[in-house]
């Protein structure tokens, strides 16, 4: 053993001091509460995407003609593939819902004030590369409702003016749904998107390890208890039980309520009702509450809204006397968004 340590140690002269300097950083105490570590979950959970996603694609064939089967026969014939592929789509469903909330919790704990404005736009990045990477995997599997909310949404980016155009052919591969899209939307959800949030992530720690992370106190700790606790071996062993129990969670709701396949899709029969999944209810029931172009306008408004909050937020804080209005503006857009979603769950289909 000694022989293979003198080895390594030559080769990679670090000491075992040097390494638990690198790997040991004190991070702050609010961070045993899980609320407070949302960051670690989505991205345990892209990494349950990515094993699962590449075990998936060993069987997967982007093309009209051959996707809904090959899904169909990743679901009954290949062992174990219902399995996989129902993890592959509950992960999906958590890593969205976990980054919203992270989101939320950075928003509404003001982290995203001076000097972290750069994080808060990156983290708003992630979160729609997250959304968009939800859906582009739905419209893989090439379902009555998967094919027809692409084409929806091609539809209605082309609504935006000058862009609208380039954006709806650079989804399609074309000015309607063909035998390219597939294949295009498959680039996009295995490689571009997942590319682009590592790339995105990598960004974001580095700033988080320049800056350190923000810093709470909280009125139940006892007086004079440590402001900090060891990475290695605390908090690595609290983010090792999250993952374990996401392990169990994602395979109790993959069992219990596995993914399942709708009627082909049929590009001669439009559905009555046709509903994109969960993460785009409100976006959804906006785009009907309101008409065309002002409904997509007024979206990309919003949106770019929250990438500047920060600025926003320096303004108000600064300018009038209202210090904490953005609590009660996330309250009321959460409100909203809540309504609206579950306005739109609410509609049969």
């Amino acid at each position: 053993m000694n022989a293979v340590k003198n080895w390594f140690s030559e080769r990679l002269p670090i000491s075992q001091a040097q390494l638990a300097e690198l790997t040991n950083e004190p991070v702050p105490n609010h961070l045993k509460r899980w609320w407070f570590c949302l960051g670690g979950t989505p991205a345990y959970l892209f990494v349950v995407q990515i094993v699962t996603g590449i075990l998936l694609a060993f069987y997967y064939q982007p093309s009209p003609t051959t996707a809904y089967e090959s899904v169909e026969n990743i679901t009954t014939h290949i062992p174990y593939g219902w399995y996989f592929r129902s993890v592959h789509k509950w992960a999906a469903t958590l890593m969205i819902a976990s980054v919203i909330l992270h989101q939320m919790r950075v928003y509404f704990t003001g982290a995203y004030r001076k000097p972290r404005e750069i994080n808060w736009m990156i983290g708003m990045c992630l979160l729609i590369c997250t959304l968009l990477v939800g859906f582009t995997g739905y419209s893989l599997v090439y379902e009555q409702l998967s094919y027809w909310g692409a084409t929806v949404a091609a539809n209605i980016s082309d609504t935006v003016p000058v862009l609208g155009s380039y954006a709806k052919q650079m989804l399609l591969g074309g000015e309607s749904y063909n035998q390219n899209t597939l294949s295009r939307l498959y680039v996009l959800h295995a490689a571009v998107l997942p590319a682009t949030i590592v790339f995105l992530l990598m960004i974001h720690i580095g700033i988080l390890r320049l800056q350190g992370v923000t810093e709470f106190e909280f009125e139940d700790e006892p007086p004079g208890a440590p402001k900090q606790f060891s990475f290695f071996p605390d908090h690595f062993y609290t983010e090792l039980v999250i993952g374990l129990t996401l392990m169990i969670l994602l395979s109790t709701l993959a069992t219990v309520l596995p993914a399942t396949l709708g009627p082909p899709a049929d590009p001669n029969v439009t559905p009555e009702i046709i509903k994109p999944e969960w993460f785009f209810y409100a976006s959804f029931r906006w785009l009907k509450l309101f008409s065309g172009t002002a409904a997509v306008l007024s979206m990309g408004f919003i949106v770019f809204i929250m990438f500047v909050w920060p600025f926003i937020d320096n303004w108000i804080r600064k300018r009038t006397r209202f210090a904490e209005a953005s609590v009660w503006i996330g309250i009321v857009g959460a409100l909203t968004m809540i309504g609206l979603t579950v306005w739109e769950a609410a509609v049969a289909h």
